[in-house]
Protein backbone atom coordinates (compact mmCIF):
# COMPACT_ATOMS: atom_id res chain seq x y z
CA UNK A 1 0.00 0.00 0.00
CA UNK A 2 1.52 3.88 -0.85
CA UNK A 3 2.18 6.22 1.80
CA UNK A 4 -1.31 7.60 2.90
CA UNK A 5 -1.47 11.67 3.89
CA UNK A 6 -3.58 13.06 6.97
CA UNK A 7 -4.26 16.73 6.43
CA UNK A 8 -4.29 18.17 10.01
CA UNK A 9 -5.61 21.75 10.23
CA UNK A 10 -5.35 23.41 14.18
CA UNK A 11 -6.70 26.34 15.57
CA UNK A 12 -4.52 29.40 15.78
CA UNK A 13 -3.83 28.70 19.49
CA UNK A 14 -0.22 27.68 21.33
CA UNK A 15 -2.17 24.93 23.07
CA UNK A 16 -3.43 23.85 20.11
CA UNK A 17 -1.13 24.31 17.61
CA UNK A 18 1.54 21.83 19.85
CA UNK A 19 -0.82 19.55 20.95
CA UNK A 20 -1.86 18.50 17.39
CA UNK A 21 1.77 18.40 16.65
CA UNK A 22 2.63 16.16 19.04
CA UNK A 23 -0.62 13.96 18.38
CA UNK A 24 0.90 14.00 14.69
CA UNK A 25 4.67 12.99 15.93
CA UNK A 26 3.07 9.54 17.50
CA UNK A 27 0.87 9.06 14.88
CA UNK A 28 3.81 8.98 12.60
CA UNK A 29 6.08 6.96 15.00
CA UNK A 30 3.01 4.19 15.33
CA UNK A 31 3.08 3.44 11.50
CA UNK A 32 5.83 4.67 9.22
CA UNK A 33 3.81 5.10 6.15
CA UNK A 34 1.87 7.85 7.51
CA UNK A 35 3.09 11.07 6.36
CA UNK A 36 0.93 14.55 7.69
CA UNK A 37 0.79 17.95 6.45
CA UNK A 38 0.06 20.57 8.61
CA UNK A 39 -1.74 24.17 8.01
CA UNK A 40 -0.51 26.69 10.07
CA UNK A 41 -3.35 29.70 10.29
CA UNK A 42 -1.56 32.80 10.82
CA UNK A 43 -4.23 34.74 12.13
CA UNK A 44 -1.76 36.91 14.50
CA UNK A 45 1.60 36.92 15.56
CA UNK A 46 2.30 34.22 18.01
CA UNK A 47 5.88 33.92 18.96
CA UNK A 48 5.99 31.13 20.59
CA UNK A 49 3.94 29.58 18.10
CA UNK A 50 6.37 30.53 16.00
CA UNK A 51 9.75 28.98 18.11
CA UNK A 52 7.95 25.90 17.85
CA UNK A 53 7.57 25.91 14.83
CA UNK A 54 11.32 26.41 14.17
CA UNK A 55 12.21 24.06 16.98
CA UNK A 56 10.52 21.66 15.13
CA UNK A 57 12.12 21.87 11.90
CA UNK A 58 15.55 22.20 13.01
CA UNK A 59 14.57 18.46 14.18
CA UNK A 60 13.08 17.58 11.08
CA UNK A 61 10.96 14.73 11.54
CA UNK A 62 10.25 12.58 8.91
CA UNK A 63 6.77 12.43 7.66
CA UNK A 64 5.75 16.04 8.98
CA UNK A 65 5.47 18.95 7.01
CA UNK A 66 4.19 22.35 7.95
CA UNK A 67 2.76 24.89 5.68
CA UNK A 68 2.44 28.44 6.43
CA UNK A 69 -1.00 29.67 5.13
CA UNK A 70 -0.87 33.41 4.14
CA UNK A 71 -1.32 35.71 6.87
CA UNK A 72 -5.32 36.98 6.63
CA UNK A 73 -6.69 40.48 8.14
CA UNK A 74 -9.56 38.88 9.83
CA UNK A 75 -11.01 42.19 11.57
CA UNK A 76 -11.02 41.70 15.58
CA UNK A 77 -13.50 44.09 17.87
CA UNK A 78 -11.56 44.29 21.15
CA UNK A 79 -14.77 44.21 22.96
CA UNK A 80 -16.06 40.83 21.94
CA UNK A 81 -14.80 37.67 23.02
CA UNK A 82 -12.01 35.44 21.25
CA UNK A 83 -14.13 32.75 21.03
CA UNK A 84 -16.61 35.15 18.76
CA UNK A 85 -13.80 35.47 16.00
CA UNK A 86 -13.17 31.82 15.84
CA UNK A 87 -16.05 31.42 12.59
CA UNK A 88 -14.88 34.12 10.76
CA UNK A 89 -11.59 33.14 11.30
CA UNK A 90 -12.19 29.91 10.05
CA UNK A 91 -14.47 31.07 6.97
CA UNK A 92 -11.62 32.97 6.17
CA UNK A 93 -8.73 30.31 6.17
CA UNK A 94 -11.05 27.95 4.42
CA UNK A 95 -10.27 29.14 0.37
CA UNK A 96 -6.78 28.40 0.91
CA UNK A 97 -7.13 25.61 3.01
CA UNK A 98 -9.71 24.20 0.40
CA UNK A 99 -6.41 24.68 -2.21
CA UNK A 100 -4.14 22.86 -0.59
CA UNK A 101 -6.34 20.11 0.07
CA UNK A 102 -7.28 19.85 -3.63
CA UNK A 103 -3.54 19.73 -4.81
CA UNK A 104 -2.88 16.96 -2.14
CA UNK A 105 -5.80 15.04 -3.20
CA UNK A 106 -4.83 14.97 -6.99
CA UNK A 107 -0.98 13.94 -6.20
CA UNK A 108 0.23 10.61 -7.24
CA UNK A 109 3.11 10.18 -4.25
CA UNK A 110 0.60 9.57 -1.69
CA UNK A 111 -2.70 8.86 -1.12
CA UNK A 112 -5.11 11.61 1.12
CA UNK A 113 -6.79 9.44 3.81
CA UNK A 114 -8.62 12.13 5.79
CA UNK A 115 -8.28 15.68 7.84
CA UNK A 116 -7.93 15.92 10.72
CA UNK A 117 -9.98 18.97 12.39
CA UNK A 118 -9.40 21.40 15.77
CA UNK A 119 -12.91 21.34 16.94
CA UNK A 120 -13.41 25.14 16.59
CA UNK A 121 -12.58 24.57 12.30
CA UNK A 122 -15.38 21.72 12.32
CA UNK A 123 -16.95 23.67 9.52
CA UNK A 124 -14.25 22.73 7.43
CA UNK A 125 -15.72 19.42 7.48
CA UNK A 126 -17.57 20.25 4.35
CA UNK A 127 -14.22 20.49 2.53
CA UNK A 128 -13.82 16.90 3.18
CA UNK A 129 -16.93 15.92 2.25
CA UNK A 130 -16.40 17.69 -1.52
CA UNK A 131 -13.40 15.92 -1.74
CA UNK A 132 -14.84 12.06 -0.56
CA UNK A 133 -12.05 12.60 2.54
CA UNK A 134 -13.51 11.40 5.81
CA UNK A 135 -12.91 14.19 8.87
CA UNK A 136 -11.94 13.56 12.15
CA UNK A 137 -12.28 16.13 14.99
CA UNK A 138 -8.65 16.66 16.96
CA UNK A 139 -10.00 17.47 20.79
CA UNK A 140 -6.99 18.75 22.54
CA UNK A 141 -8.72 19.14 26.05
CA UNK A 142 -10.70 15.97 27.83
CA UNK A 143 -13.71 13.96 27.50
CA UNK A 144 -15.74 15.65 30.08
CA UNK A 145 -15.54 19.04 28.27
CA UNK A 146 -16.34 16.92 24.48
CA UNK A 147 -19.41 15.69 26.79
CA UNK A 148 -20.40 19.40 27.69
CA UNK A 149 -19.47 20.34 23.73
CA UNK A 150 -22.12 17.50 22.68
CA UNK A 151 -24.66 18.92 25.58
CA UNK A 152 -24.80 22.05 23.94
CA UNK A 153 -26.95 21.42 20.76
CA UNK A 154 -29.21 18.88 23.08
CA UNK A 155 -30.15 21.91 24.93
CA UNK A 156 -30.35 25.12 22.26
CA UNK A 157 -33.19 22.56 20.96
CA UNK A 158 -34.70 23.21 24.22
CA UNK A 159 -33.53 26.43 24.73
CA UNK A 160 -32.61 28.29 22.18
CA UNK A 161 -30.53 31.13 23.77
CA UNK A 162 -27.43 31.48 25.84
CA UNK A 163 -26.72 30.05 29.40
CA UNK A 164 -27.31 32.43 32.05
CA UNK A 165 -26.12 32.78 35.20
CA UNK A 166 -29.12 32.10 37.56
CA UNK A 167 -29.70 28.52 35.46
CA UNK A 168 -29.48 25.79 38.04
CA UNK A 169 -26.60 22.86 38.17
CA UNK A 170 -26.97 21.17 34.57
CA UNK A 171 -27.49 17.42 34.87
CA UNK A 172 -25.26 16.65 31.63
CA UNK A 173 -24.55 13.08 30.66
CA UNK A 174 -20.68 12.00 30.91
CA UNK A 175 -20.66 13.92 34.78
CA UNK A 176 -21.32 12.17 38.00
CA UNK A 177 -22.51 15.12 39.48
CA UNK A 178 -24.67 17.80 38.58
CA UNK A 179 -22.46 20.84 36.73
CA UNK A 180 -22.71 24.52 39.11
CA UNK A 181 -22.85 27.06 36.07
CA UNK A 182 -20.55 28.71 37.83
CA UNK A 183 -17.88 26.14 36.34
CA UNK A 184 -19.43 26.42 32.86
CA UNK A 185 -16.36 28.01 29.96
CA UNK A 186 -17.68 32.36 30.02
CA UNK A 187 -18.35 31.77 25.84
CA UNK A 188 -21.58 30.34 26.86
CA UNK A 189 -23.15 33.23 28.71
CA UNK A 190 -21.68 35.49 25.80
CA UNK A 191 -24.05 37.30 23.57
CA UNK A 192 -21.14 39.13 21.33
CA UNK A 193 -21.24 35.31 19.32
CA UNK A 194 -19.13 33.50 21.62
CA UNK A 195 -21.74 30.90 22.27
CA UNK A 196 -23.05 30.84 19.06
CA UNK A 197 -19.29 29.48 17.83
CA UNK A 198 -19.42 26.84 20.55
CA UNK A 199 -22.91 25.78 19.45
CA UNK A 200 -22.26 25.57 15.59
CA UNK A 201 -18.75 23.93 16.62
CA UNK A 202 -20.53 20.91 18.35
CA UNK A 203 -23.76 21.14 16.28
CA UNK A 204 -20.70 19.61 12.98
CA UNK A 205 -19.33 17.19 15.62
CA UNK A 206 -21.87 14.24 14.32
CA UNK A 207 -20.71 14.63 10.76
CA UNK A 208 -16.89 13.78 12.17
CA UNK A 209 -15.81 10.10 11.04
CA UNK A 210 -14.38 10.33 14.64
CA UNK A 211 -13.26 12.33 17.73
CA UNK A 212 -9.85 12.08 18.80
CA UNK A 213 -9.56 13.59 22.73
CA UNK A 214 -6.72 14.09 24.60
CA UNK A 215 -7.30 12.11 27.61
CA UNK A 216 -7.21 8.74 28.95
CA UNK A 217 -9.89 5.77 30.40
CA UNK A 218 -8.47 5.74 33.80
CA UNK A 219 -9.45 9.28 34.55
CA UNK A 220 -12.34 9.71 32.75
CA UNK A 221 -13.66 6.46 32.34
CA UNK A 222 -17.48 7.47 32.93
CA UNK A 223 -17.40 10.46 30.17
CA UNK A 224 -15.39 8.08 27.66
CA UNK A 225 -18.39 5.60 28.63
CA UNK A 226 -21.13 7.92 27.69
CA UNK A 227 -19.34 8.92 24.59
CA UNK A 228 -18.97 4.80 23.42
CA UNK A 229 -22.51 4.74 24.11
CA UNK A 230 -23.26 4.34 19.94
CA UNK A 231 -25.09 7.62 19.69
CA UNK A 232 -21.98 9.61 18.76
CA UNK A 233 -19.16 9.20 16.13
CA UNK A 234 -15.93 6.77 17.75
CA UNK A 235 -14.11 8.35 20.12
CA UNK A 236 -10.47 7.41 20.72
CA UNK A 237 -8.49 8.68 23.96
CA UNK A 238 -5.13 8.83 22.72
CA UNK A 239 -3.65 11.06 26.01
CA UNK A 240 -1.62 12.25 27.64
CA UNK A 241 -0.40 14.04 24.71
CA UNK A 242 2.85 15.91 26.41
CA UNK A 243 5.26 18.06 24.54
CA UNK A 244 8.09 16.42 25.88
CA UNK A 245 10.71 18.45 24.35
CA UNK A 246 10.19 21.20 27.10
CA UNK A 247 12.10 18.56 29.24
CA UNK A 248 15.42 19.95 27.14
CA UNK A 249 17.70 22.00 29.33
CA UNK A 250 17.99 25.83 28.54
CA UNK A 251 20.88 27.59 29.51
CA UNK A 252 17.61 30.52 30.07
CA UNK A 253 16.31 28.26 32.66
CA UNK A 254 19.84 28.64 35.08
CA UNK A 255 18.42 30.02 37.43
CA UNK A 256 15.21 28.24 38.30
CA UNK A 257 16.50 24.68 37.91
CA UNK A 258 20.03 25.80 39.99
CA UNK A 259 18.03 26.68 42.64
CA UNK A 260 15.50 23.94 42.70
CA UNK A 261 18.76 21.41 42.71
CA UNK A 262 19.61 22.87 46.73
CA UNK A 263 16.29 22.22 47.52
CA UNK A 264 14.67 19.01 49.94
CA UNK A 265 12.62 16.87 47.76
CA UNK A 266 9.14 17.93 48.07
CA UNK A 267 9.70 20.71 49.88
CA UNK A 268 9.03 23.28 47.38
CA UNK A 269 5.41 24.68 46.36
CA UNK A 270 5.12 25.78 42.08
CA UNK A 271 2.58 28.55 41.63
CA UNK A 272 1.67 29.36 37.47
CA UNK A 273 -1.11 30.16 36.12
CA UNK A 274 -0.77 30.21 32.28
CA UNK A 275 0.68 32.21 29.79
CA UNK A 276 -2.12 34.53 29.86
CA UNK A 277 -2.38 34.67 33.61
CA UNK A 278 -1.83 37.58 35.76
CA UNK A 279 -3.11 39.31 38.76
CA UNK A 280 -3.66 42.88 39.99
CA UNK A 281 -1.23 44.29 42.75
CA UNK A 282 -4.09 43.74 45.29
CA UNK A 283 -4.19 39.61 44.90
CA UNK A 284 -0.27 39.75 44.00
CA UNK A 285 0.25 41.25 47.74
CA UNK A 286 -2.36 38.30 49.06
CA UNK A 287 -0.40 35.55 47.37
CA UNK A 288 2.80 37.25 49.22
CA UNK A 289 1.71 37.33 52.76
CA UNK A 290 0.09 33.76 52.41
CA UNK A 291 3.45 32.08 51.03
CA UNK A 292 5.39 34.46 53.55
CA UNK A 293 3.22 33.93 57.11
CA UNK A 294 3.11 29.17 55.73
CA UNK A 295 6.49 29.06 55.45
CA UNK A 296 7.17 26.93 52.82
CA UNK A 297 9.71 27.37 49.53
CA UNK A 298 7.82 28.41 46.91
CA UNK A 299 8.91 28.81 42.88
CA UNK A 300 6.49 31.67 41.77
CA UNK A 301 6.33 32.24 37.79
CA UNK A 302 4.44 35.53 38.12
CA UNK A 303 3.63 37.61 34.93
CA UNK A 304 3.57 41.40 35.30
CA UNK A 305 0.71 43.10 33.67
CA UNK A 306 0.65 46.87 32.43
CA UNK A 307 1.05 49.62 33.67
CA UNK A 308 3.72 47.59 36.46
CA UNK A 309 7.46 47.18 35.25
CA UNK A 310 8.55 45.35 37.55
CA UNK A 311 7.28 42.19 40.23
CA UNK A 312 8.80 44.34 43.11
CA UNK A 313 5.73 47.26 42.33
CA UNK A 314 3.13 44.64 43.28
CA UNK A 315 4.38 43.01 46.03
CA UNK A 316 4.60 44.47 49.67
CA UNK A 317 7.78 46.16 51.09
CA UNK A 318 10.23 44.23 51.67
CA UNK A 319 8.68 40.57 50.77
CA UNK A 320 11.71 39.72 48.76
CA UNK A 321 14.37 40.23 51.17
CA UNK A 322 12.22 38.42 54.23
CA UNK A 323 11.73 35.13 51.90
CA UNK A 324 15.63 35.55 50.27
CA UNK A 325 16.51 31.95 50.15
CA UNK A 326 13.04 30.14 50.67
CA UNK A 327 11.86 31.39 47.68
CA UNK A 328 12.37 32.33 43.99
CA UNK A 329 10.20 35.06 42.21
CA UNK A 330 10.52 34.73 38.10
CA UNK A 331 8.45 36.02 34.54
CA UNK A 332 8.36 32.90 33.17
CA UNK A 333 9.43 28.99 34.42
CA UNK A 334 10.22 25.79 31.91
CA UNK A 335 7.04 24.26 33.61
CA UNK A 336 7.58 20.49 32.18
CA UNK A 337 11.21 20.79 33.64
CA UNK A 338 9.91 22.36 36.84
CA UNK A 339 7.22 19.79 37.52
CA UNK A 340 9.73 16.98 36.87
CA UNK A 341 11.86 17.71 39.38
CA UNK A 342 12.06 16.28 42.52
CA UNK A 343 11.89 19.42 44.87
CA UNK A 344 8.48 20.08 43.95
CA UNK A 345 5.23 18.98 45.84
CA UNK A 346 2.91 20.77 45.00
CA UNK A 347 1.36 23.12 42.19
CA UNK A 348 -0.77 25.51 42.35
CA UNK A 349 -2.36 26.00 38.98
CA UNK A 350 -4.98 27.40 36.13
CA UNK A 351 -6.04 24.01 35.66
CA UNK A 352 -5.23 24.37 31.80
CA UNK A 353 -5.68 20.68 30.64
CA UNK A 354 -2.19 20.79 29.38
CA UNK A 355 -0.66 22.05 32.82
CA UNK A 356 -3.48 19.20 34.23
CA UNK A 357 -1.88 16.27 32.76
CA UNK A 358 1.65 17.26 32.49
CA UNK A 359 1.23 17.59 36.44
CA UNK A 360 -0.38 14.27 36.44
CA UNK A 361 2.58 12.56 34.41
CA UNK A 362 4.94 13.28 37.21
CA UNK A 363 2.69 12.83 40.29
CA UNK A 364 2.39 16.61 41.41
CA UNK A 365 -0.99 16.90 43.29
CA UNK A 366 -2.80 20.55 42.48
CA UNK A 367 -4.70 23.05 44.15
CA UNK A 368 -7.10 24.57 41.40
CA UNK A 369 -6.85 28.62 41.12
CA UNK A 370 -8.70 28.65 37.53
CA UNK A 371 -8.44 32.07 35.72
CA UNK A 372 -10.18 31.93 32.34
CA UNK A 373 -11.67 29.52 29.05
CA UNK A 374 -12.80 25.69 30.32
CA UNK A 375 -10.19 25.87 33.42
CA UNK A 376 -13.23 26.62 35.93
CA UNK A 377 -14.90 23.13 34.73
CA UNK A 378 -11.45 21.79 34.85
CA UNK A 379 -10.81 22.24 38.47
CA UNK A 380 -14.63 21.18 38.79
CA UNK A 381 -13.61 17.99 37.51
CA UNK A 382 -10.11 17.45 39.05
CA UNK A 383 -11.65 18.41 42.44
CA UNK A 384 -15.24 17.21 42.36
CA UNK A 385 -15.59 14.49 39.68
CA UNK A 386 -11.53 12.73 40.04
CA UNK A 387 -10.94 13.83 44.01
CA UNK A 388 -7.29 14.57 42.28
CA UNK A 389 -6.54 18.38 43.31
CA UNK A 390 -6.94 20.15 46.68
CA UNK A 391 -10.20 22.58 46.06
CA UNK A 392 -9.09 26.18 46.95
CA UNK A 393 -11.15 27.98 44.26
CA UNK A 394 -13.28 26.38 41.18
CA UNK A 395 -15.42 29.52 39.86
CA UNK A 396 -12.61 32.21 40.12
CA UNK A 397 -12.38 34.43 36.48
CA UNK A 398 -9.62 36.06 35.92
CA UNK A 399 -11.27 39.30 34.93
CA UNK A 400 -13.69 40.02 38.23
CA UNK A 401 -12.54 42.00 40.98
CA UNK A 402 -12.81 39.75 43.56
CA UNK A 403 -9.69 38.79 45.89
CA UNK A 404 -8.88 35.81 47.06
CA UNK A 405 -7.40 36.43 50.69
CA UNK A 406 -4.29 35.35 52.14
CA UNK A 407 -6.13 32.93 54.59
CA UNK A 408 -7.75 30.84 52.25
CA UNK A 409 -4.77 30.33 49.77
CA UNK A 410 -2.54 29.42 53.48
CA UNK A 411 -4.88 27.08 54.31
CA UNK A 412 -5.24 25.81 50.25
CA UNK A 413 -1.29 25.47 50.29
CA UNK A 414 -1.22 23.35 53.52
CA UNK A 415 -3.66 20.74 52.32
CA UNK A 416 -1.71 20.46 48.98
CA UNK A 417 2.01 20.11 50.56
CA UNK A 418 0.60 17.69 53.37
CA UNK A 419 2.52 14.42 52.71
CA UNK A 420 -0.02 12.13 54.22
CA UNK A 421 -2.86 13.46 52.06
CA UNK A 422 -5.60 11.19 50.18
CA UNK A 423 -4.81 13.42 47.45
CA UNK A 424 -1.72 13.45 47.04
CA UNK A 425 -2.01 9.53 47.16
CA UNK A 426 -4.26 9.32 44.50
CA UNK A 427 -2.25 11.41 42.04
CA UNK A 428 1.00 9.46 42.82
CA UNK A 429 -1.11 6.08 42.03
CA UNK A 430 -3.15 7.84 38.88
CA UNK A 431 1.24 9.04 37.90
CA UNK A 432 1.80 5.60 36.98
CA UNK A 433 -1.43 4.50 35.82
CA UNK A 434 -0.96 7.18 33.47
CA UNK A 435 2.29 6.55 31.92
CA UNK A 436 1.31 2.85 31.23
CA UNK A 437 -1.18 4.17 28.66
CA UNK A 438 1.06 5.09 26.03
CA UNK A 439 2.74 2.02 26.16
CA UNK A 440 2.36 -0.91 24.43
CA UNK A 441 -0.78 -2.72 25.30
CA UNK A 442 -1.96 0.37 27.54
CA UNK A 443 -5.68 1.97 26.60
CA UNK A 444 -4.36 4.79 24.99
CA UNK A 445 -1.75 2.59 22.87
CA UNK A 446 -4.49 0.48 21.72
CA UNK A 447 -7.09 3.25 20.59
CA UNK A 448 -4.46 4.76 18.43
CA UNK A 449 -3.86 1.44 16.96
CA UNK A 450 -7.84 1.29 16.36
CA UNK A 451 -7.60 4.82 15.38
CA UNK A 452 -4.65 4.35 12.41
CA UNK A 453 -6.81 1.04 11.52
CA UNK A 454 -9.67 2.94 10.74
CA UNK A 455 -7.56 5.64 8.39
CA UNK A 456 -6.24 2.67 6.47
CA UNK A 457 -9.19 1.42 5.76
CA UNK A 458 -9.93 5.20 4.25
CA UNK A 459 -6.61 4.65 1.96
Amino acid sequence: MKNMELIFVPAPATGHFVSAVEFSKRLIHRDDRIRITILHMKWFPNASVDAYIESLAASQPDGIQVIDLPQLDVPVDPTKSIESFFPAIVESYTPPVRDIISMKSSSDETRVAGLVLDFFCSSMIDIGTDFDLPSYIFFPSNASLLSLMLYIPDRHSLKSSEFETSDPDHLIPGFVNPVPTCVLPSPLFSTDGGYTAFLKAAERFKDAKGIIVNTFEPIEPYALNYLSNGHNPPVYPVGPVIDFNGLSYSNSDDKVMKWLDGQPQSSVVFLCFGSMGSFKAPQVKEIALALERRGFRFLWSLRVPPPHNDASEMLPEGFLQRVQGRGIICDWAPQLQVLAHKAIGGFISHCGWNSIIESLWFGVPIATWPMYAEQQLNAFMMAKEFGLAVEMRLDYKQDSDELVIADEIEKAVGKLMDGESEVRKKVKEMAETVRKCIMEGGSSFNSIGRLIQDMVGNS
